[in-house]
């Protein structure tokens, strides 16, 4: 792919006419050498000066352009295993600006090429446990917030939001960027094209919030640039360097317009007369400024969204599915809220929670309210953050009436890493009437506490009402958490009310007290082939709102070791009680009855490391369960011989033996993936449950075109098995979308 100054559109696909054949080792090794590593310091950041990018760059992986070599250069340090230490193979970063993109430019030296761990093409690939060079952008300096972009050596993409101040990763976001890597008798190279429309950024800032790292997989090795210490993250861009001298961009209008058309047939079940589907969308966005962006939907159509991934519940309270749908996933990270309410287990407490718009959860199962009309705001001005949505959802007979649906969130920056905030939502997805959520939250970070450890300190409080709705209407909490490298701690409490519904929110559990201590001590022995161990204590504590008691658990891992090859054994003892008030069906036809229960569990489990091509993980659960006993089985396996073909299976069974019943419940998924090439994907999910008796498959076919523009095959097809043992046919679908965004 050819790129000028100003990139172009039309230039964005590379062919074979363009490759320069005469590009030799030597040509790259001149470039990497040409000048020397210019990396400066700013305060107590380190800096790196953009480059102009003038003339032509094809987007190919080589770096043999005259550009990239009078640009300045940086390279990485050591975080693991040695913290601090000299890196085991050099790293070169280069950027080059202009009014329209940014190109980051990436040479990775590797003393044996033959041994680079890399599987994956498909778009937002978990790329953690293969080589690939990570990234963030910190386009508004404020320390909080950022763009993640990664690339592997086969050229797979992941693109994600920095979620919770740093601490995690939002990759459900998606934005229009290109990449392309090469493999050498050196090691790999990559060329990043990031298009400025593509971001948000500060007004008038010429420096951006810039880091970078590396991962050598089959070493365990992680290199970086800023903040190379194993307290950091690469997400925390408190702690990023900075990428100077950046050029005046030229946005353009600043609108994007990408209409799109599903067609297809569908038969809904058995004996049913086949439906034909014709659905044209429309999805516009408007800059409002450099930081500020504007979303319209209309007619909205989510054909390309995966299927949700199946999950046993031997508990009596619901299951947790995450957004997968586009519209809902962008600027997800203006609407995070307050601190603690999601733990390892899952999301407690969720005041906006973007399923309930255009998913009705019933009886029978979820049913889809068409979406009519949909529109956004989000962005930052001025330190503070900013994000509206209002939804117009059609009626669906017997489910639900047509609604109007809305939430608000404001943050404010503070202090240096600090926010405080306020979320508000509106409308009821049944047609409730009079249906509101209003709170508060308060985040207090720093990360050079005693010089550069991490501590956060945070607190929300929640007020909901609908018309009919009693009782105790809100929810307050806290957490205290010092997650570091040596010690991570953290305490949480929430109390919820016992009329806390809100009806754009998710709140499996009312009316409790809940308090979660977590104690991890995680050394690094350095002997015995140890990388880092991690000793754990979780005690938990749930009581009503009289402050009697419901449930427990003393979590421990007296054994949980990594190996310097990347594979991990552990060990848990888990004493655990429930005291139940009602009967609760845990399984068809069989009941668990009120009562207090105390048992002791256990858990032995065994990861082997993804850097090979056959890796997964097993694990198995033993012990007591209510008034009998329950075995449990898990297994993740992931066969990929190449990064041409990816194999995963997925299996879970329960084994129950109670006196009321005994019951087995097996769940079984695979997944195919025949990756063609990064644009190219072609991908089948099978999943299994003896509980619905159902055997459901998702196929699709993914192709993006060109950077804007994608066209998605799929065919879902299920079957179910009655107690007769007779398979069936349950129902299918053969859909066929195509989109493309025009940008000006």
């Amino acid at each position: 792919m050819a790129l000028a100054a100003p990139a172009s559109l039309r230039d964005l696909r590379a062919t074979a006419a363009h490759v320069m054949v005469t590009t030799t080792l030597a040509t790259l090794s001149s470039i990497a050498l040409a000048a020397p590593l210019a990396g400066q310091q700013q305060g107590d950041r380190p800096t790196l000066r953009a480059g102009r990018l003038e003339g032509v760059i094809r987007l190919d992986g080589r770096l043999d352009e005259p550009g990239w070599a009078a640009a300045d250069s940086i390279g990485l340090t050591q975080v693991e295993p040695d913290e601090g230490g000299t890196a085991t193979a050099r790293t070169v970063v280069r950027v080059l600006a202009g009014p329209e993109a940014i190109l980051i430019g990436v040479i990775a030296y590797d003393p044996d090429p033959a041994a680079i761990v890399s599987f994956s093409k498909a778009p937002d690939s978990d790329l953690e446990n293969e080589d690939h060079i990570r990234l963030v952008l910190d386009t508004f300096q404020d320390g909080r917030t950022g763009y993640i972009f990664a690339v592997n050596p086969s050229g797979a993409r992941l693109d994600a939001l920095v979620a919770n101040q740093g601490e995690g990763e939002n990759r459900d976001w998606d934005a229009i960027w290109d990449a392309a890597s090469r493999r050498t008798e050196v090691g790999w190279s990559v060329e990043i094209w990031l298009p400025i429309k593509s971001l948000i950024y500060g007004r008038g800032l010429r420096s951006w919030g810039f880091n970078l790292e590396r991962r050598i997989a089959r070493l365990q090795e992680t290199d970086r640039w800023a903040g190379p210490q194993r307290d950091m993250r690469i997400g925390q861009t408190s702690r990023a360097g900075l990428l100077i001298d950046l050029p005046e961009f030229d946005l353009g209008l600043g609108l994007s317009v990408r209409p799109a058309l599903t067609t297809g047939i569908e038969k809904p079940g058995p004996g049913a007369e086949i439906d034909e589907t014709f659905h044209p969308s429309l999805d516009v966005t408007q800059r409002i400024g450099a930081n500020l962006l504007a979303s319209l939907t209309v007619n909205t159509d989510f054909a390309e969204t995966e299927v949700d991934t199946r999950q046993t519940n031997l508990t009596r309270f619901p299951l947790f599915f995450p957004e997968k749908r586009t519209f809902f996933l962008e600027g997800t990270d203006i609407f995070d809220y307050g601190l603690g309410l999601e733990t390892f287990r899952g999301p407690e407490l969720l005041p906006f929670f973007s399923r309930r718009i255009g998913l009705v959860e019933t009886e029978d199962g979820g049913v889809t309210v068409p979406l009519r009309l949909g529109a956004k705001l989000n962005g930052r001005a001025g330190g503070t953050n900013l994000g509206g949505l209002v939804a117009r959802t059609g009626s669906e007979d017997g489910v639900a009436p047509a609604a109007t649906l809305g939430v608000a969130r404001v943050k404010r920056n503070i202090m240096g890493e600090s926010s405080v905030g306020f979320v508000a939502t509106a409308g009821d997805p049944l047609g409730r009437s009079g249906a509101w959520l209003v709170g508060p939250d308060f985040v207090y970070r720093t990360s050079r506490l005693g010089g550069s450890k991490n501590l956060l300190v945070g607190a929300w409080a929640l007020l909901t009402g609908r018309d009919g709705l009693s009782g105790d209407r809100s929810a307050v909490g806290f957490k205290i958490d010092y997650p570091n490298d040596l010690w991570d701690v953290n305490l949480i409490y929430k109390r919820i009310g016992d009329g806390f519904d809100p009806s754009l929110g998710f709140v499996p559990r009312p009316a409790v007290h809940i308090a979660d201590l977590n104690l991890s001590f995680q050394p690094r022995p350095g002997r015995l082939g140890l990388r880092q161990c991690f000793f754990e204590l979780r005690p938990r504590y749930v009581a009503d709102l009289s402050g009697e008691w419901e449930s427990y658990r003393l979590f421990t891992a007296p054994l949980n070791c990594r190996f310097e090859s990347g594979d991990r054994f552990e060990f848990n003892w888990a004493p655990e009680g429930e005291r139940l008030d009602e009967p609760f069906e845990v399984f068809d036809g069989v009941r668990i009855q009120p009562g207090t229960y105390h048992v002791t569990r256990w858990r032995l489990e065994a990861e082997f490391a993804e850097k090979r091509p056959l890796s997964g993980q097993i694990t198995w659960w033993f012990g007591g369960f209510f008034d009998g006993t329950r075995h449990q089985i898990i297994l993740n396996a992931a066969l990929k011989p190449s990064a041409l073909l990816a194999l995963e299976v997925e299996g879970e069974r329960n084994i129950v033996r109670l006196p009321a019943g005994r019951f087995t419940t097996d769940l079984v998924g695979t997944r195919l993936n025949l990756n063609l090439s990064p644009d190219l994907q072609i991908s089948s999910f099978v999943q299994y449950d003896n509980e619905s008796r159902t055997f459901g498959s998702n196929t699709r076919v993914r192709w993006r075109f060109s950077p804007p523009g994608a066209l998605f095959v799929v065919y879902n097809h299920n079957l179910l098995h009655p107690s007769d043992d007779s398979w069936r046919f349950d129902s299918s679908q053969l859909l066929i979308k195509a989109q493309y965004a025009f940008r000006y």
